[in-house]
């Protein structure tokens, strides 16, 4: 198993919001495939309410502990399913609109990035644990909570 650390409220949306891609300016994964939970952030992404997917994902996914999940941050909340990695279409590569149509992935991809997709979330009561970059391994004891969690 692998940890991605992800911003509120993005990691909300990929373990709550139907959130199947994770952006990223390089490969992060090399060739791992398989589970990653998904570490809430200390840092928030106020800019990340600026896009129409998360406030229609947060709309539709409403519910009384959406707030409480939204906000919750230095713990890992879920585990996902890496299944792939590609490169998104250009600039200038999404002129062409047939492209454009096969590399439009997910309402999520971002242009100009890696994109890992991510399948099957499954939430898990919030562990607290510190962030790293990149995709990290957990320690032993990290990994038993989670695996327990699950």
């Amino acid at each position: 198993m692998r940890v991605i650390t992800v911003r509120q409220p993005w990691a909300w949306a990929i373990i709550h919001g139907q959130k199947d891609v994770e952006n990223r300016t390089r490969n992060i994964a090399g060739s791992y495939r398989g589970p990653v939970a998904i570490h809430a952030a200390l840092r928030y992404s106020d800019e990340a309410w600026e896009s129409t997917t998360l406030n229609a994902a947060v709309a539709f996914g409403s519910n009384a502990d959406s707030h409480d999940l939204i906000e919750r941050r230095g713990a890992i909340i879920g585990v996902v399913d890496l299944v792939g990695v590609h490169l998104s279409a250009t600039h200038e590569e999404r002129w062409n609109v047939e492209l454009e149509r096969r590399e439009q992935c997910s309402p999520w991809a971002m242009v100009d990035h890696y994109h890992l997709v991510f399948e099957n979330p499954r939430p898990i009561d919030p562990i607290p644990a510190k962030g790293k970059l990149g995709l990290w391994r957990p320690d032993a004891e990290l990994l038993a909570q989670i695996e327990a969690a699950l």
